[in-house]
């Protein structure tokens, strides 16, 4: 008989305030996830509070990226497959802190991704089938 061990340890995550600096070609992973309510995204954006369209090419950014809030609503250039995309910068992926409802469950970002809707994969024209996460080139637009 196999005797079953559980452990009370949780996992350990490493956390970052600053992302790296930006420049016209600054390295990056692309992740996605889902702007809208009921998506897996967690909780509504962090520049107004409210959901939005995955429809639209939007855009979440480490926390030393995002730098509280300054990077709402602007516009940053994504480019990724040999295409670029300009998105709508309306979230942060958080770099401090996760694994609770408020972060859709998800472990804090590393510091240097961008977190993009459905539109921004669309465009970019990365096959469905390697939808999820790819090394991409970023500015601020």
């Amino acid at each position: 008989m196999k005797k079953q061990v559980y452990s009370n340890v949780l996992p350990v995550y490493t956390t970052y305030k600053c992302s790296p600096p930006v420049s016209n070609h600054t390295k990056a992973t692309l992740t996605l996830k889902s702007f809208e309510d009921g998506g897996d995204g967690g909780g509504p954006s962090k520049c107004d509070n409210h959901y939005h369209s995955d429809d639209e090419p939007l855009a979440a950014l480490s926390t030393g990226w995002f730098n509280k809030k300054a990077r709402c609503f602007k516009y940053i250039d994504i480019h990724g497959n040999g295409k670029s995309v300009k998105a709508k910068v309306v979230d942060e992926c958080d770099s401090t802190t996760g694994c609770d409802a408020a972060h859709g469950y998800y472990p804090p970002c590393h510091n240097n991704i961008v977190v993009a809707s459905q539109a921004v994969w669309k465009a970019l024209q990365v096959p469905l089938s390697q939808w999820g996460e790819i090394e991409i080139f970023r500015s601020d637009a």
